[in-house]
């Protein structure tokens, strides 16, 4: 054994993010003999194998070591009992495969190092002071930015996963300052993440400011009188244990006592037989005959173990930095992929177009994958910065297949039913083909099962997906195409760097898809999946593909009609105001309404001036005549700005219609979302709302039909909360709101009007979702007061309300979701919070289960509407909350309702059986407004 010195070099692995990232990597695999979670261990030991593959040249490691963490006491734990009390506990599958970590790094003939007490990161930091004293070199293996205050003197970090190396100006780039600072920023900023406090306000580019102010963290804080920013000041002063607290717990301890030298840590070959038997017993199949072929011995049998399995496994821990990506630039090559592709079953699909808009956009592109790792890019109409011609048309790029040609190949292959479509947000691809004449199907959808399995907890963007399961970074647009004036579209960025982008996202779609794939049954989602998200793509997509026709002149006159009202309003706006001012400046309007009129209420902002957001003149519109006024106004000019002039702009001149983009992920609750035009979102309740309908038409011959769910949600409650006056109320066919009415207001049935209406079914809606009277006052423009009365009288009348509150919110704080009756889990991952936003977590708790089983009740009806009215001349068109509007031939309105309101109407059964029956509303028109 030679001794440690220079000449040296030492590489320090941080085992934790080995093991998390192969955890996170892979599906929930287990071994077959007894059904041991392994998916971790083989991603770790892929990694491990990867490791040795790739530190074998001449600049190799004389010295390893994989380090690991104890237990989670450590002597941090000991000075602040709250150190890292926010991590989430160790995954249940993942705990049996720790130690077996271990024992695979062992195995590998790799020191592996833990010690009682202390992190991983401090018997990295002693080693690497060692190391360094010695006259050695260092490279620790990892991202860790607390391992950062290490860097320098010959101490350099590895991210693995991105093979990039981090220096002395890596360090600085993170932290703004250099290593021997890092810790002096992260005592300022703290780390929520550790739960180590800091100094509450200030972030990391603060700090850093400070720090390289002030030189260092204790002089700062000496000088903490000169920081001329008050509430900084104040912080530093008051915070100041609290600071110096958190600097020891981020300080890495260089001194821990090991019991074990450098000269410990020397490589070594793996022994053969260890490593192999090691690898049979996990059942490793394809690895262990790997490692066996490069180490030129005969592999164990490994009885009874999946193939499929092992192939999954062990293709899925392939770092994205070995992956390869190929341009495909002809038929055979293309061949090649598409025969892989028959021979596999399934293939992950992108597109890359010249934009967002589906129905006008050019195809640029198209990746596949097959295997993580393999993918495939085929560029078909980039085009060269030159030009070619006077006009200044640019030039196809070569070594391109011709468009057609390519989607001749392609057609059979996305047309067959044998072949499983996979995408990130297929609805957009299969759109963007379908104007090509390829029809996509059968499709899986990695966004959509995201959104199955962790609705409520992230977004489900593949770059959010990727970060989160993958621990992968994908490549950024934005560079690719730039920004402003100078932006371009994807058919100018070159091949070369649209081939990496392309197929990455292709193979990060393939990957996510194996992840998420069987855990979708784990978690118990599948039927959501299979019944409410996958086959509502093709509907919407056909859906959006056809659109509705609207009348370009009807909007323009009202818009017209909206700027006359709009000036009379202003006129009478100022005439209460005593003068004339823009009603659209807020901060004139907050002058006039607290400095002028003197109302009570007025909060300045951090740039001076008063907020005069809808909620402070919802509040002032309950005592005073001019924030009304100007609600008024600002809703109009909504109407105006939003719909009746913006509409104009999204009609299709090709088709004359409007083709709205509905997102079905856009809600946490399973409501969808409209985008591009949002058409979810007209309002209905004012005169001028409603008139914006009457744009919306039919084509000659046709009408549209409005089938609409009569209060779904209030039955949905009755049936949830069992609240039986509701139930027979429904069951008596009484209107519920009217009978609301009636007992909130006394005034009897038969004297009812629209507008007494309207505030009960205010009333029905706010109380179930958890309104206070301050929000109750707001809505109804009447004194606070009163509206507590209405939610008392409401309680009291209708006691199994609260209890459906209380029993929900519980629920959601003990679980952390609540559930639709069709199964759909809604995540609450705020519901403890404290503070002003612990009312919204609790509402919104209490809102999901109800809206969310009204959504997929909808969602089942528009599901198998398509086949029901199939050979009828008649088209769904949009969905808005609770409706469906048709465009039907006029001879067909009477079978239609009847067919699409038995669908809808029967949408909850045999899957849930509701105690209250649902009931559908039709109407139609020749415009949606007469419709509904």
């Amino acid at each position: 054994m030679s001794e440690f010195g220079k000449g040296c070099h030492l590489h320090l692995i941080d085992g934790s993010a080995f093991i998390f990232r192969a955890y996170h990597a892979l599906p929930p695999l287990t071994r077959k003999s007894d059904g041991l979670p392994i998916g971790a261990v083989s991603g770790f030991c892929n990694m491990l194998q990867k490791y040795v593959e790739n530190n074998a040249g001449p600049d190799a490691p004389t010295h390893v070591a994989v380090i690991f963490d104890k237990g989670s006491h450590t002597f941090r734990n000991d000075m602040y009992d709250l150190y890292k009390a926010n991590r989430e506990a160790m995954p249940e599958d993942l705990r049996p495969q720790m130690p077996l970590t271990r024992e695979a790094t062992k195995a590998f003939n790799i020191a592996c190092k833990e010690l009682e007490g202390y992190e991983a990161d401090d018997i990295i930091a002693t080693l690497a002071v060692q190391a360094r004293e010695a006259g050695g070199r260092v490279t620790i293996v990892s991202s860790d930015k607390d391992l950062m205050q290490l860097v320098g003197g010959g101490v350099e970090m590895l991210d693995a996963m991105k093979n990039k190396r981090i220096d002395r100006d890596g360090v600085i780039e993170k932290f703004g300052v250099g290593p021997e600072r890092v810790v002096d920023v992260q005592a300022l900023a703290g780390d929520s993440v550790d739960n180590v406090p800091g100094a509450p306000g200030i972030g990391i580019k603060t700090a850093a400011l400070l720090i390289n102010e002030y030189g260092d963290l204790e002089t700062l804080l000496d000088r903490a009188e000169e920081i001329k920013q008050p509430k900084r000041r104040q912080t530093l002063i008051e915070k100041r244990d609290q600071i110096e607290l958190s600097k020891k717990l981020v300080q890495l301890d260089e001194q821990t006592p090991l019991d074990f030298t450098l000269d410990d840590l020397e490589v070594k070959d793996p022994e053969p037989e260890v490593l192999l038997n090691f690898l049979a017993e996990m059942e490793f199949r394809t690895l262990t005959k790997r490692i066996a072929d490069k180490l030129g011995a005969e592999a164990p049998v490994i009885a009874d173990a999946p193939a499929p399995a092992a192939e999954v496994e062990e293709a899925e821990a392939i770092p994205f930095d070995a992956s390869k990506y190929e341009c495909v630039r002809d038929a055979d090559a293309l061949q090649k992929w598409i025969d892989q592709a028959y021979e596999r079953g399934w293939v992950a699909v992108d597109t890359e177009t010249t934009g967002l808009n589906e129905m006008i956009v050019d195809l640029v592109g198209i990746s596949l994958c097959i295997e993580p790792g393999e993918a495939c890019y085929i560029p078909l109409i980039h085009r060269e910065s030159a030009t070619d011609d006077l006009f200044g048309t640019d030039a196809l790029a070569e070594g391109q297949m011709p468009l057609e040609q390519a989607l001749t190949l392609l057609k059979s292959m996305f047309e067959d039913p044998s072949i499983l479509k996979i995408g990130q947000n297929m609805k957009y691809d299969a759109k963007i083909f379908a104007r090509y004449g390829v029809d996509v199907a059968p499709i899986d959808d990695t966004m959509l099962m995201s959104y199955a399995m962790h609705g409520g907890k992230h977004g489900h963007g593949m770059d959010t997906l990727s970060e989160r399961y993958l621990s992968h970074t994908p490549i950024p647009i934005k560079p690719l195409l730039g920004s402003g004036k100078s932006a371009i579209t994807f058919d100018k960025v070159p091949i070369d760097e649209a081939t990496a982008y392309a197929a990455e996202d292709a193979d990060i779609t393939l990957r996510l898809w194996k992840l998420f794939k069987p855990q979708l049954h784990q978690v118990q989602v599948t039927t959501v999946y299979e019944t409410l998200e996958r086959p509502l793509v093709p509907v919407l997509a056909e859906m959006e593909m056809h659109g509705i026709k609207v009348d370009r002149d009807v909007l323009s006159r009202m818009s017209n009609a909206f700027a006359q009202k709009m000036a009379g309003l202003e006129a009478e706006i100022y005439e209460l105001a005593g003068g004339n001012f823009n009603v659209g400046s807020p901060a004139q309007l907050g002058e006039i309404l607290f400095d002028k009129m003197g109302l009570e209420g007025g909060k300045k902002g951090k740039t001076g001036k008063y907020s005069t957001g809808a909620d402070v003149l919802e509040d002032l519109a309950t005592e005073h005549e001019l924030p009304r006024r100007v609600l008024d106004w600002r809703q109009l000019s909504k109407l105006k700005s939003t719909y009746t002039d913006a509409l104009q702009t999204h009609i299709n001149p090709d088709t004359g219609r409007v083709h709205t983009s509905y997102s079905i992920t856009g809600a946490n609750t399973g409501r969808l979302a409209s985008t591009d035009p949002n058409l979810q979102n007209i309002p209905v309740r004012t005169e001028e709302g409603r008139r914006i309908r009457e744009a919306f038409i039919a084509e000659p011959g046709n009408v549209l039909l409005s089938l609409d769910y009569s209060q779904i949600e209030l039955r949905i409650l009755a049936h949830i909360a069992d609240i039986s006056a509701l139930k027979q109320a429904f069951s008596d066919g009484l209107d519920i709101h009217a009978m609301t009415a009636s007992e909130m207001f006394d005034v009897p049935l038969d004297e009812m009007t629209p507008d007494i209406r309207r505030q009960a079914k205010a009333i029905n809606f706010g109380v179930i979702y958890g309104i206070s009277g301050f929000g109750l006052a707001r809505n109804l423009r009447i004194p606070r007061a009163e509206a507590q009365g209405f939610i008392d009288r409401y309680f009291e009348r209708f006691p199994g309300i609260r209890a459906y509150m209380d029993d929900t919110v519980a629920f959601a704080k003990e679980n952390g979701y609540v559930q639709t009756l069709f199964g759909r889990k809604i995540h609450t991952p705020e519901i403890n919070a404290k503070g002003p936003h612990a009312g919204f977590s609790r509402r919104a708790a209490i809102n999901a289960p109800i809206q969310g089983t009204a959504a997929d009740v909808i969602r089942r009806a528009m599901v198998r509407m398509p086949d029901a009215i199939n050979g009828l001349p008649a088209k769904m068109l949009l969905q808005v909350h609770d409706e469906l509007l048709f465009e039907v031939a006029e001879d067909a309105v009477d079978q239609t309702i009847k067919v699409a309101r038995d669908i809808m109407e029967g949408a909850s059964d045999p899957a849930v059986k509701l105690d209250v029956k649902l009931s559908v509303d039709a109407g139609q028109g020749a415009n949606w407004a007469e419709a509904h």
